[in-house]
């Protein structure tokens, strides 16, 4: 018979088993768990005390008992004798009531094994708790009544402490426990989460024992990885603990019996997430209708807010959620109201292609294809302006967008019909509510209602003064982190949208016309399966938990799933990337810009490349997924980097250099020097080789360092590129090297016969006079002779910091 059982298992948990007359049960992570991730992170709701000291306080009552007593065993009261030495008995008491008291309010029942109780009762049974604890009978007896209720309480017989009888399970605590309990061992079966204590400490005395697993490795590890990401984003604060996974038992209840990885990964990682934002809504929707009066209206914002509304839906809300197509195209086409606006949009929008902003701007096609024709090569932003700003032009986008305003009014009085003076609380993912922004002034004006924008993650680029709220924003994470979440938010708005086209335009009577849906049907079918994993989270999510009442916990759920969230986008698990391998990302800008949500290979040529540096200035659509197979420090150094705002610059990561000899040579002159090569990633080096106006051939003399290496690129590009944080891809020139004393056995792979071996490199075509360079990236694999030479710290060639 098996010996361990999963939490969904656990109310059949006696079934096969004749001749049990006693159920025994651990107490914690069995009976009783908590919304923390570990027991220690809930000494962080102690007030006055830090964790550390907690934590010191009770190793060093249990030395002192083993000095005194020769045993391990503490009670609480030992403990808080250590914690507060100077301390009178009334205070040390007072002190351990807090503490007990935030164990209540951590700690609820585990319905799975409450149910196997019942069961256990049904079928005439006892039941006994045995704990490996600090707490002695009443007190934990008090805990449980508390925090899983009196009923619960109730179907409990005998309760065993280990700190009354001075040894724990891995100890012998079960000697006395059969001794008081006068049952024959074979008719016991006792279940606990630790598999030492409860099985390898209990068993040998007799008695049937299970381990109760609580969650599968990838969740185990998730969940490890997701109290870490929570301890870099949220700082201390007095009375709450340190880590807070209120999902934790949904999830060791649900996720066993999901056998879709698309599904798994919405119920397990966005469900946390969504349902934090769901009951957050709820209470932001409650608090507009108390200060405003009227009606408020949830409106979820399509696409991304389409599985924010399917979540709503699922919650069982008493305010009903409406779906409201307002995209930015069509909220920015409805704000044209005078020349002004025009000129905004114009100065905004420096740097888009002016075809794009002609369609913005409700140009007709054929006014947009002569517009086009005219616009000169050079400076072709200016002469667009000056194209558009003419008086009559002016006159015609502000007439066609008074028009367009009226067609989406009609849109929202067919989905909601307010009335005046009530609320449209528009709901969608974030970030700076830029939809907000332009359709406000529009809906107030013409509808005489207010308007509230309550999103997922805010972090406004501007003070907007309107009223706008995040789930995660200002009022409790710094720009820095805001910031990092937003750069990798690409994949959340995949799974979230809905499977359609962007609205661009209304019918008269406010239909929405949408453009042609550009991402292929295979991705909406994946997206699809998730978003089900998302919303049985919110179905089941009370399911897996007994209490009898319920915490005002909405600073829980934000701080889970802010962890959870961030988690994802910084530290994803190889079975999520698998799931969202093929997406595609479509921007929401009226236009079918489709660009891959990540690919590997970028991230590995960019890595050996520039190291570090090309992380700290890359604009990537979902980078950490593109780091995948490099390893958690790579991926945590980014999440650093990104939530901290650290101030690094390329020279922070050098710790070693090579000084590679070289030859360069024009047609009149030929000289030798050494260029110090710098580390990037993965024990590769890139060697930067200023080449003037394309004017030099470069010799790099291999052979004097290495019988064998991998050369991985080497390629040309202006100068100013190498050194900015932000490269332009498509400004590299591939090299045409030829081989001297050096043979390739292999891809990327070389041999140098002798000292004398070298790769010669001609340079490319000039390019109007520009400042050009030569990156080599090169791993070492078997030097020649000795040690290579080293140079201490980065050369300066020809004016050129390597």
């Amino acid at each position: 018979m098996a010996d361990s059982i999963l939490p969904h298992a656990l109310p059949e948990a006696l079934d096969g088993r004749p001749g049990i007359t006693l159920l025994s049960l651990d107490c914690f992570d069995t009976l009783l768990w908590r919304d923390t991730h570990a027991p220690r992170d809930l000494f962080g709701a102690l007030p006055g005390v830090t964790v550390a000291q907690r934590q010191w306080a009770e190793s060093r009552a249990r030395s002192a008992a083993m000095t005194r007593r020769r045993r391990n065993e503490v009670s609480i009261t030992e403990i808080y004798a250590e914690l507060f030495p100077n301390a009178d008995d009334a205070a040390r008491e007072a002190a351990i009531a807090q503490e007990l008291a935030a164990e209540a309010r951590h700690c609820f029942g585990f319905r799975p094994t409450v149910e196997l109780m019942r069961e256990a009762k049904r079928r005439g049974l006892q039941i006994a708790i045995v704990s490996d604890t600090y707490l002695d009978e009443a007190q934990l007896r008090t805990l449980i009544a508390t925090a899983a209720g009196a009923d619960v309480a109730a179907l409990i017989e005998h309760v065993f402490c280990s700190s009354t009888y001075g040894a724990s399970k891995g100890e012998g605590l079960y000697k006395h426990v059969l001794k008081a309990l006068g049952i024959a061992p074979n008719a016991i079966l006792h279940i606990g989460d630790n598999y030492k204590a409860d099985v390898v400490g209990v068993a040998p005395f007799g008695p049937q024992t299970l381990h109760l697993e609580q969650f599968l490795p990838p969740t185990e590890q998730r969940l490890r990885l997701e109290a870490a990401v929570s301890a870099m984003l949220h700082a201390v604060e007095p009375g709450v603990p340190t880590t807070d996974q209120p999902h934790r038992a949904t999830l060791a209840a649900g996720e066993p019996g999901i056998a879709d990885p698309a599904e798994a990964l919405g119920f397990s990682v966005l469900g946390p997430v969504l349902h934090g934002f769901n009951r957050w809504i709820a209470d932001e929707a409650a608090d507009l209708g108390a200060r405003r009066g009227g009606t408020v209206h949830p409106l979820f914002l399509m696409r991304d807010g389409h599985l924010p509304l399917l979540m709503h839906r699922a919650g069982g809300s008493d305010v009903p959620g409406h779906a409201i197509e307002i995209s930015r195209f069509t909220a920015t086409a409805a704000a044209f109201t005078d020349e002004a606006a025009i000129h905004r949009y114009l100065q905004h929008e420096a740097g888009t292609d002016p075809k794009a902003m002609a369609k913005q701007l409700l140009l007709p096609p054929a006014e947009i294809a002569m517009v086009m024709k005219q616009l000169p090569a050079k400076d072709a932003h200016a002469a667009f302006v000056r194209a558009i700003v003419t008086p009559s032009r002016m006159r015609r986008i502000i007439a066609a967008s008074r028009a367009f305003a009226d067609r989406l009014i009609a849109h929202v009085r067919a989905t909601v019909d307010p009335a005046p003076g009530d609320t449209l609380m528009l709901v969608d993912l974030g970030y700076n509510g830029s939809v907000q922004n332009e359709i406000e002034p529009v809906l107030r004006r013409l509808l005489d209602i207010e308007v509230a924008g309550r999103y997922l993650l805010l972090r406004e680029q501007f003070q907007s003064g309107f009223d706008k709220r995040g789930f995660l924003d200002a009022r409790h994470y710094d720009a820095h982190t805001l910031e990092a979440m937003c750069g990798n938010v690409a994949v959340v708005e995949q799974i979230c949208t809905a499977a359609q086209g962007s609205v661009i335009d209304y019918t008269p009577e406010g239909k929405p016309l949408r453009r042609e849906n550009s991402i292929k049907g295979r991705q909406s079918a994946v997206r699809e399966r998730v978003q089900q994993g998302c919303v049985r989270f919110e179905r089941e999510q009370r399911d897996a938990i007994v209490r009898p009442s319920t915490p005002d916990d909405g600073a829980m759920w934000r701080r889970g799933a802010a962890a959870a969230l961030a988690r994802l986008m910084f530290l994803p698990m190889p079975g999520e990337l698998a799931v969202v391998s093929e997406f595609e990302h479509d921007v929401n800008l009226g236009g079918d810009n489709v660009v891959p949500l990540f690919d590997t290979a970028v991230a590995q040529r960019g890595l050996r490349q520039r190291g570090l540096f090309y992380m700290k200035g890359s604009e990537r659509m979902y980078l950490p997924a593109e780091l995948q197979g490099e390893g958690l420090a790579l991926k945590m150094t980014l999440l650093a980097h990104k939530r901290f705002g650290l101030a690094l610059k390329y020279a922070d990561f050098i710790d070693q250099t090579i000084a590679l000899p070289v030859i360069i040579a024009d047609v009149q002159d030929v000289t030798t020097c050494t260029i110090t090569a710098t580390p990037t990633h993965d024990g590769y080096y890139v060697a930067p080789i200023p080449i003037g106006d394309c004017r030099y051939s470069v010799g790099l003399q291999f052979g004097q360092l290495y019988d064998w290496l991998q050369v991985d690129s080497a390629v040309f590009m202006p100068t100013r590129d190498f050194l900015a944080e932000q490269p332009r891809p498509d400004v590299e020139v591939a090299a045409r090297p030829s081989l001297e004393g050096m043979a390739q056995a292999a891809p990327h792979l070389f041999r140098c016969d002798d000292a004398f071996a070298f790769m010669m490199v001609p340079p490319p075509p000039k390019r109007s006079g520009e400042q050009m360079m030569l990156a080599v990236t090169f791993r070492p694999l078997v030097e020649r002779g000795p040690t290579a030479a080293r140079a201490p710290a980065p050369a300066t060639i020809a004016g050129v910091r390597a």
